[in-house]
């Protein structure tokens, strides 16, 4: 039994699924640029409008550029381990699919589960993070709506009264991106690349300006950033280097969405060459953007004063231009809009593939007879995103994703060098250069971040792994293309031998 709960998907299987075509297939419909921007899109949205001025202030000082680069080039290893897995597996089903490879079944299934909170539970918090800045935007024009866009809702189940909050923005946002997702993958990527041209239009403005300010008020500028790297309060994590360290932890999160670029190598007209160059070159240009709006940020206004909910509205602000909250929110709502569209795009592929090996139902690898998109999957989780967004207040759902996608950063690491030992003569378009010390690095900077998460994160992310593999051992495991395909060739073993 042990063997079979660890039997691997064969890598000719995985090629002859992606090489296929017909009704019942993705659309190879993505180009390289389009793959750039869903990896912009992904990453790009509330951290570097908020994550940035919070842990400067509580952590690491205008200092904060080294913590970027730090969690970059965290980011970095493990991109280069998707990168050779995606040109090397060019399907829809991401780290789901790359443990299938290498390390079996059941470390597949824990994988595409885990997947589950990055993607789905991810686009709800940023539906509610949405939300807020369209609120705020209301706000600054001072308009004064006919309805209260978060009633409150009171119900009763079972004689217990039951209250929420119902995020009326947050509802309708997650409503949109799935009747988009829906329609097209090539209509999604466009909405998406038309998202993510003005949310970095907005950051580039922003580089700008800060930079014609320091050209005129240079000495402010340097006032700001002394010192660079604020004295240790003799706490860990409280400035010093390790609150560079602390603060490369917090921003790490700005980072999460760029493996949701590999979910669409089923999709990708080139993916040999276009997913290494989507994946990284999505990493490369946040970085460098991240850094210049960090910097600049500090230098514009002290680092003490950036502790609020949208700091670079206030640096823009600090500048001298009014209408810098107007063009921040503004870039905030394309940007976090892009996000739950990339997150509920790669969430419909992974469950997608998933279904097509038989570990979920079949109604759920269902393509549309028209759009030829996993219709009845993108409805379901954006249903389930809607409703996770309009009524439950989000606390410990930062974390749990977190969770999800590192563990998903350590096994596609750790897959990289079981490959190489198990399969080496495998083609390989894209190979990750230092194998072992790149997948090994990056390991070690996805679980150093897992085990700084907090109790009640963990125990919320082992309850989820806990019913997933219930819905494993009494569907998956029965139904799995891979398992029976097992069973077939041991009753063909057995029949030989019994003549």
């Amino acid at each position: 039994m042990g063997a079979k709960l660890f039997a691997t998907k064969p890598i000719s299987t995985i090629l002859a699924e992606a090489e296929g075509s017909g009704d019942h297939t993705l659309k190879r419909a993505l180009g390289p640029i389009n793959l750039v921007t869903l990896g912009i899109g992904a990453i790009i949205g509330a951290g570097i409008f908020v994550l940035t001025g919070t842990a400067a202030a509580q952590f690491a000082g205008p200092a904060i550029v080294i913590s970027y680069i730090i969690a970059g080039v965290g980011c970095v290893f493990a991109g280069l381990c998707y990168a050779e897995f995606a040109s090397m597996l060019p399907i829809a089903g991401s780290a789901y699919t790359y443990g299938y490879a290498t390390m079996g079944e059941l470390v597949a299934w824990i994988i595409g589960w885990a997947l589950v909170l990055e993607y789905a539970f991810g686009a709800a918090t940023v539906a509610v993070g949405w939300s807020g800045f369209v609120s705020s935007l209301v706000g600054f024009f001072g308009v004064k709506l006919p309805f209260n866009p978060t009633p409150h809702l009171a119900l009763t189940f079972f004689g217990h009264p039951f209250s929420a909050h119902v995020d009326i923005f947050a509802l309708t946002a997650l409503v949109v991106i799935t009747v988009i997702l829906v329609v097209g993958v090539r209509e999604s990527a466009n909405f998406n690349s038309a998202a993510v041209m003005i949310k970095v239009s907005v950051v580039l403005i922003f580089i700008g300006l800060s930079m014609a300010f320091a050209f005129g008020h240079w000495q402010h500028m340097l006032a700001n950033w002394h010192p660079f790297i604020p004295k240790n309060t003799g706490h860990f994590g409280q400035y010093g280097w390790s609150g560079i360290m602390r603060g490369a932890g917090v921003v790490f999160f700005a980072y999460i969405g760029f493996d949701a670029v590999s979910t669409a190598a089923q999709e990708a007209r080139n993916p040999q060459k276009d997913m290494p160059f989507g994946i990284l070159g999505s990493l490369i240009v946040c970085t460098i953007l991240y850094i210049f709006v960090s910097g600049l940020l500090t230098g514009v206004k002290s680092y003490t004063t950036l502790n609020v909910p949208a700091p670079v509205a206030d640096g823009a602000s600090a500048i001298g231009v009014q209408w810098g909250v107007l063009l921040i929110d503004l870039g905030a709502i394309a940007g976090l809009a892009s996000v739950m569209l990339v997150m509920m795009l790669g969430q419909s592929r992974v469950l997608y593939t998933m279904a097509h090996d038989g570990l979920l139902w079949n109604w759920v690898g269902k393509l549309h007879p028209r759009f030829c998109t996993p219709y009845l999957t993108s409805i379901v989780v954006g249903a389930f995103a809607a409703t996770l967004a309009a009524f439950l207040p989000i606390t410990l759902l930062g974390e749990l994703v977190s969770l999800g996608t590192l563990l998903a950063f350590t096994i596609v690491c750790l897959g990289v060098m079981v490959m190489r030992k198990k399969q080496p003569n495998v083609p390989r378009p894209f190979r990750t250069p230092w194998v072992p010390v790149a997948p090994i690095c990056g390991m070690i900077v996805s679980l150093a971040l897992m085990f700084s998460l907090d109790a009640p994160a963990w125990i919320g992310f082992s309850s989820w792994l806990i019913f997933g593999l219930i819905i494993y051992f009494t569907y998956s495991r029965k139904h799995s293309r891979v398992q029976r395909s097992l069973a077939a060739a041991a009753r063909e073993s057995g029949a030989t031998l019994s003549h």
